[in-house]
């Protein structure tokens, strides 16, 4: 076994921490936390949570990976095919992040424990819906006091969510600006007027920001209870279902209407679902997924997908189709191309680029090529070489100049792009990869490819 290596952004917790070896992330146990993780197994939470699908399973190693004086024991948990980060996520995954949590709280007290923080970055998606996967979260309840993470829990999911849902806006530039949870005192500042006059909003966001300008040695807190507790998590609970932050934009219903109606994704469906059966492995990143129509598509071949596009209502239409049907080999998330998320945490190390984690068989580009080459002024050598790098496999659809919808990124703007053509984009590709298929969508000028990397670079 290879020497295993702690992760860089597991240390704030004495409890424990996440190492890799082999391959494999573990999680090791330190004597600090023992008591609790022995209650925590024998008062059956462990197991009830994961039979909820809450918490993410793990099995028990009785080895000491790392040689620690602080060793207890170590977890091997289920391993997520694919880490995601709360910046990554769209609006409806957050609200169900949030429900989730919060639904953990209730089922832990029931059994004498209590989550001790409530960060996002304890949460995963797994086979299409999250999971908690920190396992050292949880201490033994003591009812008279309150709820330690209550702070973290608002800042960290109601804050956000309350910021989106009242400006219709993307959640994402919130979570990036705050990737810690946005501070009570900004988002008193942020949220509308009007916003005063919801009961929830002005309890936890305007009462929470009062209370916070006051001394703490002001006075004592009022002695808690286990029913002030539930009380308080039903009210969250209600707060956040009715949250919603649904916004039509220029991308909404992409397939609609003109040349991109029901006949031609019908024709376009036929020729992908014919190159999907040449493609080798079981892994599909799909860039600029829009709404997940071609997402589905390879779904339904059991290939496990990745599907990323920069707008939050495409990404957040697609992931209420698949918890909707319950898709579980469907990960869709917010990703912005042009600005994909970068290393971040201290030293640039605790959460690698969305590039770093990314691996996959195959790419699919479809109706994307021009946003790029055209609506960001992006040469397709430059395109081509990001691609090659993702993947030794590519599914891409290339837009003529004609095309309407090319014709409206050019509407406002200086056509200054002579060598997009399709023989230009076909000479830089094949710098890098072979052809091995390509296909004309019928009574229409656009050609989709399949190509392979080649050999010779």
């Amino acid at each position: 076994m290879a020497d295993p290596t702690r992760h860089p952004a597991s240390y704030k917790d004495p409890s424990g921490f996440i190492f890799q070896a082999s391959g494999k992330f573990y999680r090791q146990v330190n004597k600090i936390y023992a008591a609790h993780y022995d209650l925590l197994i024998s008062s059956g939470l462990s197991s009830l949570l994961q039979q909820k699908k809450l918490l993410l399973a793990h099995k028990e190693v009785k080895e000491n990976m790392l040689h620690s004086g602080d060793w207890y024991l170590t977890l091997l948990p289920e391993q997520i095919p694919f880490t995601s980060y709360p910046y990554e996520w769209c609006f409806e995954q957050m609200k169900d992040a949030a429900l989730m949590t919060l639904e953990i709280v209730k089922v832990s007290v029931d059994k004498g424990m209590i989550l001790k923080d409530a960060s996002p970055y304890n949460v995963q998606f797994l086979n299409g819906r999250p999971v908690f996967i920190d396992t050292l979260s949880f201490e033994k309840y003591d009812p008279s006091l309150p709820w330690i993470a209550y702070r973290q829990f608002c800042e960290s999911f109601l804050f956000p969510l309350l910021l989106s849902h009242y400006h219709k806006t993307s959640i994402q530039p919130f979570l990036n600006s705050y990737p810690n949870g946005i501070p009570v005192n900004v988002t008193a500042k942020l949220l509308p007027w009007k916003s005063r006059l919801n009961p929830g909003v002005s309890l936890h966001v305007f009462l929470q920001n009062k209370l916070s300008k006051k001394s703490k040695n002001a006075g004592q807190a009022n002695s808690f209870s286990k029913n002030k507790l539930l009380n308080l998590i039903s009210h969250l609970e209600g707060i956040i279902r009715d949250l919603d932050n649904t916004d039509k934009t220029e991308w909404s219903n992409y397939y609609a209407g003109s040349i991109s109606g029901g006949e031609y994704l019908g024709k376009k469906e036929e020729i992908v679902n014919n190159l999907l059966q040449k493609v080798d492995g079981r892994k599909i990143l799909d860039l600029g997924a829009n709404e997940g129509f071609f997402s589905h598509l390879a779904a339904a071949k059991n290939f496990d997908v990745v599907a990323v596009d920069k707008d939050d209502q495409c990404i957040n239409a697609l992931y209420k189709k698949i918890k909707g049907k319950n898709i579980t080999n469907i990960l869709p998330l917010c990703i912005d191309l042009m600005n994909p998320s970068p290393a971040s945490g201290f030293a640039h190390n605790e959460r690698a680029s969305f590039g770093a984690r990314i691996h996959t068989d195959a790419v699919m580009a479809l109706a994307l090529i021009h946003h790029l080459a055209i609506g960001h002024n992006l040469p397709l050598s430059r395109i081509a070489e990001y691609l090659f790098a993702l993947s030794h496999q590519l599914i891409i659809e290339f837009v003529p100049k004609e095309d309407e919808k090319v014709q409206l990124l050019l509407q406002n703007k200086k056509d200054i792009y002579p060598q997009y053509t399709r023989e230009h984009f076909e000479n830089i590709f094949r710098e890098r990869f072979t052809i091995t298929e390509k296909a004309q969508v019928p009574d229409n000028d656009r050609i989709i490819y399949l190509m392979k990397r080649s050999t010779e670079i």
